[in-house]
């Protein structure tokens, strides 16, 4: 299956329509009916339903098109990191994380790497661990941000050091909003929105002494953003990580650590025997160094 067939396959599915594809590919619209007849005829399937006025994906067109982009995606970031002139140091660095403090660390790194070496691009993707483990696993990400607990038995990895709280994101016209911290039994009978990600159920679970599962759960988030403005509209309250949404001001949100204290580590993982471009080797060497250094003034 050749890199040029997989791009116009994604161009047709986004553009819905083999003329519209063929004209954004600068091709003609008969070489690009053939050239996808040729890929349905190698996969031995159909990917289209064609339509009169436009085109969809069968299951297995869905199917090949997330796998598509993921190929596609992944040829670039190697292609990237090797055409860069020699006598420089460049590349890309591709870094995945959900949303924490950690990232203030991150940001601090970056900005002492690019300081030596200008030429060096980063691009960041914001995910709970589960996606960032599959994109690491996919060699989208050279790095993944993760927050604990997380099973790194496939990673390399180094402990980051920064702390999250949890806590309780809620209203502030909310009966709980008068309390300075939250116990379990707060919480029991409330509608809860919780992270999706998989292991982070099993710590609050313990934290809770029971499974969270049996618990009120109104709804699931695997980024905070959007599940604050669901406890806005007063449909739960979020269990989530602290200062991650503004509640100061004007801001119709308070946040309420976790009692007892409910902390998370952080941690930088990357794929075991991972083989680095040399941009991503400079950015490792980098947060080593700072990680020794910020210990070292502990």
């Amino acid at each position: 299956m050749e890199i040029r067939l997989l791009r116009y396959f994604i161009a047709v599915a986004n553009q819905q329509s083999i003329s519209a594809a063929a004209k954004s590919l600068h091709i003609s619209q008969p070489t690009l009916s053939r050239q996808l007849s040729d890929l349905e005829a190698e996969l031995g399937t159909s990917l289209f339903i064609r339509g009169n006025r436009k085109i969809t994906l069968t299951t297995e067109g869905m199917f090949l098109l997330t796998k598509a982009k993921e190929i596609v995606s992944l040829v670039e970031k190697t292609e990237a990191n090797f055409n860069q002139p020699s006598e420089i140091i460049s590349g890309e660095i591709y870094i995945g994380g959900g949303e924490t403090e950690a990232m203030h660390f991150i940001a601090e790194t970056l900005k002492d790497l690019l300081k030596n070496h200008p030429a060096i691009q980063f691009h960041l993707y914001s995910g709970n661990a589960d996606d960032i483990m599959d994109k690491l696993d996919n060699g989208l990400l050279d790095f993944g941000i993760v927050i604990e607990p997380t099973d790194k038995q496939e990673y390399d990895y180094m402990h980051l050091p920064a702390k999250d709280v949890w806590g309780v994101l809620m209203r502030k016209d909310s009966p709980l909003a008068h309390k300075t911290s939250i116990q379990p039994a707060d919480l029991i009978d409330k509608p809860l929105i919780i992270s999706r990600q998989t292991t982070v159920d099993n710590e609050l679970s313990g934290w809770f002494g029971q499974n969270v599962k049996d618990l009120n759960i109104t709804g699931t988030y695997n980024l905070l953003f959007n599940a604050a403005r669901m406890v806005e509209k007063n449909l739960g309250y979020a269990l989530c990580l602290d200062k991650l949404i503004n509640t100061s001001g004007d801001s119709k949100l308070c946040f309420k650590p976790l009692n007892p204290k409910l902390h998370a580590g952080l941690n930088i993982i990357w794929k075991k025997h991972q083989v680095f471009s040399i941009a991503a080797s400079k950015f490792l060497d980098q947060i080593r160094y700072n990680i020794e250094k910020y210990n070292q003034n502990s």
